[in-house]
């Protein structure tokens, strides 16, 4: 039983144990008061008649008649004259009265007995007779059941109201241990919370200002575990001069983009040169130098917006890496990029532009990384040929013109999504804490295009977001995973675009999607990409209503920002899985191992799983599990695969437990 019900239970019997005690102290005075008043009644009666009788006694017709008035005009339960010398009565006169609106078992519990009284009377100077009168108490035990009724009622209605106040007095002075509980209950949804409103009583202002304190340390400690590991990672991945991603972290992006399960993986890489940065050196100096480097870097930014990964690579080389962009979009971007080195001549650079080149080349997940870059050395060899452009692109192969390219995904990609013929994969989420068991099946698309062919979502998903439809793919998705569940009730994991939950129609169709399927609610989880969380109001409410429809709320991809993990920790999240390209090769280098502790211990301390995404060597995957990850995603673990289909560690894609 709760504090404030065992309080209030205090309360009540407190007030209980003194009405009680005030109404039989009030009932018994009243008893008495009515007794003494019956027996004052029948001897002030009894006297009133024997003077009446006096002159009269030799009557019996006026003896009859007194008698007779006075029986008639009172309570009386009975009046007798007695001769005094026979002792036999001269007149008796009797009657029984009920007990008016008193019930009996108030009558036998009050038990209010007759009361009497007498008186002589003369003849002359000689005794005559005797009157005795009873007076009944019929008219007392009425008026004490009113009495008592009323007194009841008050007393009932002062017990109600003080019951009703000590209630509302134990709450508000209790309200500080709901917002403790409360602050305890943040803590593991991962929010530090502190109580503004400090209360009055001393004791509990004590145990309040204590948990704010206890509060605020772990939110310090949790910041600047955060900190510490953004710093590891901008040393790690970040060039300390533009800002940008340095060659090694350009590489894992590139990587990842090139062999991801879910991640669009086709598009346009730039290389931009800067001839000769030596010579540069030496004839600008370091310091001019540096300031031309800068510039150009931010040039590459406001060109793209923060679309695309941009990198510096080595000395005076930037590469750019444009997913989803077609050839013409790519010219484009050239031409766009080549005008804003242009304009560097604004800031006194215009000596070294004239050596500025660019080149560019198509990249898909049917390429590698080595075989990129000679195709882009081979586009800026073109680039630096040429006398009417800066830039070149170098595509070895014969390509499909764009045009038809466009007609042909967009009658598949239109057909696909109208008829429902997008198939579902499950690839499985393997524990690492607990050998063979699974946390969850991720959702993946797979297309079938006119000659039967599996197409991975990869190739398909730029298409879609240059058509605009990513929000009809995702309600597909969304479709067939909830109906598959409804069958087969196997915990899923399904990601949803960006672009889908900021626009509010397609937002308010998943959710109403998602609220006609509450009785699988437990059973599934939305992820969000990294690189496309909305704001923080717009996350948390996302998260508040995910979490009263029941679904739970993931994040994918992650890394890349790790610096928001701080706001992370209010929105109860389910996971995080880790972005594969800081993952890979991390059993053979050890220096990554500094960001992943960081990472981890600032998950661990917020208690929030972490999941590793494309583990794909045995090796890795014991890292990985020493590292303190709680489970990881990738071929090692088991392939994608429809749900009826079944092969070695897949085949339990669709039979699984999702740890929240």
């Amino acid at each position: 039983m709760s504090l404030f019900k065992q309080l209030l239970l205090a309360i009540c019997l407190f007030l209980l144990a003194a009405f009680t005690g005030s109404f039989v102290v009030s009932l018994e005075s009243s008893r008495d008061q009515y007794a003494n008043q019956l027996r004052s009644h029948a001897q002030d009666a009894a006297t009133a008649l024997g003077l009446s009788l006096t002159a009269n006694i030799d009557d019996p017709a006026m003896v009859e008649l007194v008698v007779s008035s006075l029986f008639d005009s009172g309570y009386y339960q009975s009046i007798r004259v007695i001769e005094l010398e026979t002792g036999q009565p001269m007149l008796e006169r009797q009657a029984e009265p009920d007990a008016g609106s008193a019930p009996q078992w108030f009558v036998s519990l009050i038990d209010l007995q007759p009361e009497g009284g007498e008186a002589i009377v003369s003849r002359g100077w000689q005794q005559a007779a005797r009157v005795e009168v009873v007076s009944h108490p019929m008219f007392a035990v009425s008026r004490l059941w009113q009495s008592t009724l009323g007194m009841f009622g008050w007393l009932v209605l002062c017990g109600v109201v003080s019951a009703l106040l000590g209630a509302a007095l134990l709450r508000r002075q209790l309200r500080p241990l709901d917002d403790m509980v409360e602050q305890s209950q943040a803590i593991t949804r991962r929010e530090f919370l502190s109580v503004p409103q400090l209360p009055e009583t001393p004791e509990l202002r004590r145990v309040v200002l204590a948990m704010n304190l206890m509060v605020e340390k772990l939110k310090a400690l949790f910041d600047e575990e955060a900190r510490r590991s953004e710093r590891l990672r901008d040393e790690a991945y970040h060039d300390g001069l533009t800002g940008l991603s340095n060659r090694r972290h350009f590489d894992m992006q590139l990587l990842a983009r090139l062999s991801g399960e879910d991640l669009a993986g086709s598009g346009y890489m730039f290389l931009l040169r800067i001839n000769d940065l030596a010579g540069l050196n030496q004839r600008l100096g370091g310091s001019r130098t540096d300031e031309l480097l800068r510039a150009t870097a931010e040039q590459l930014r406001q060109v793209t917006g923060d679309r695309f990964m941009i990198g510096r690579t080595r000395g005076g080389e930037f590469a750019l890496l444009a997913v989803g962009l077609d050839r013409l979009e790519a010219v484009r971007l050239a031409e766009q990029i080549e005008h804003a080195l242009a304009t560097l001549q604004q800031t006194g650079l215009a000596d070294v532009l004239p050596v500025a080149h660019i080149g560019l080349t198509a990249f898909s997940q049917e390429h590698s990384v080595p075989a990129l870059y000679a195709a882009l050395d081979q586009a800026l060899a073109q680039a630096a040929s040429q006398s009417r452009q800066a830039w070149a692109c170098y595509e070895p192969g014969v390509e499909v013109p764009v045009a038809e390219q466009h007609q042909d995904w967009y009658r598949l990609l239109d057909g696909a999504l109208e008829n429902g013929l997008l198939q579902l994969y499950f690839q499985p989420v393997m524990s690492a804490l607990e050998p063979q068991r699974l946390i969850h099946s991720k959702v993946l698309a797979r297309l079938v295009d006119q000659q039967g062919d599996v197409v991975p979502a990869a190739r398909f998903l730029p298409w879609l977001e240059r058509f605009g439809w990513t929000a009809r793919l995702d309600l597909a998705m969304l479709r067939q995973t909830l109906e598959t569940l409804e069958v087969h009730h196997s915990p899923l994991a399904i990601s949803l675009c960006g672009s889908t939950l900021a626009d509010p129609v397609s937002r308010e169709d998943v959710f109403e999607l998602l609220a006609r399927h509450g009785d699988v609610a437990g059973l599934l989880t939305i992820e969000l990409d990294e690189a496309q969380l909305p704001g923080q109001a717009s996350l948390e409410q996302l998260a508040r209503r995910l979490r009263q429809l029941g679904f739970g709320l993931g994040i994918q991809h992650f890394g890349g920002r790790f610096s928001m993990i701080g706001n992370l920790a209010r929105l109860g999240l389910g996971y995080l899985k880790v972005d594969g390209s800081y993952l890979r090769g991390v059993d053979t280098e050890e220096d990554k191992h500094l960001f992943i502790q960081a990472m981890q211990r600032a998950a661990h301390s917020i208690d929030l799983p972490l999941i590793a995404e494309q583990v794909e060597t045995e090796g890795a995957w014991m890292t990985l599990r020493a590292l303190g990850f709680e489970g990881g995603q990738g071929r090692l673990l088991g392939n994608p695969a429809p749900l009826q289909g079944s092969a070695s560690r897949s085949d339990h894609a669709g039979v699984v437990i999702v740890d929240q």
